[in-house]
């Protein structure tokens, strides 16, 4: 195994300055939130408004947990279309290093149509288990700190969500 590592990092490296390791996922935001619950009086049943629009965006995001670095993009659907823009523009954010990304084996990750950029390898995760998959928390501490609240549009939705990964500690 060592040998094989060294196959592949070898060349890398020579024309990279590093290699780092990033995992990716998307997930969708919509004006209704996830609802959690809340403290009452014994035997008073808590009320909660929910919306009912179905509107969302989705956000793709890479984290290196090593660093906990990250970069995240919106988008109106997930495809492999909004795939390879943002692998496109995540490699030209790291033009000098190469980058190994965990991910899913959705099928939008895996479509013949997906174009590499050369310093981006993709390395699919076991099917069913995104607990291996650290970007996984970053969304539900988003989705956390949104819950029970209501939005009147989207853009609103956008708006807090962006603030949050811009606060993030």
């Amino acid at each position: 195994m060592p040998g094989s590592l060294n196959e592949i990092a070898s060349p890398c490296l020579e024309r990279y300055s590093r290699i780092r390791y990033w995992t990716q996922d998307e997930s969708r935001f919509g004006l209704k939130t996830i609802t959690r619950r809340r403290l009452t009086l014994k035997k008073v049943n808590p009320l909660v408004k929910v919306p009912w629009l179905f509107k969302a965006f989705y956000l793709y995001g890479v984290v290196e947990p090593l660093t906990g670095e990250y970069m995240i993009q919106t988008y109106d659907r997930v495809n492999t279309e909004n795939f390879q823009q943002f692998l496109n523009d995540f490699s030209q954010q790291y033009p000098t290093d190469f980058h190994v990304i965990q991910t899913d084996n959705a099928r939008f990750h895996c479509g013949n149509e997906l174009i590499m950029p050369d310093n981006v390898m993709l390395l699919y995760q076991p099917p069913h288990s995104p607990q291996v998959n650290p970007a996984e928390q970053l969304w539900d501490w988003a989705k956390g700190e949104i819950a029970n609240q209501i939005f009147p549009n989207l853009e609103m939705l956008k708006k807090t969500v962006n603030q949050l990964f811009l606060s993030k500690p």
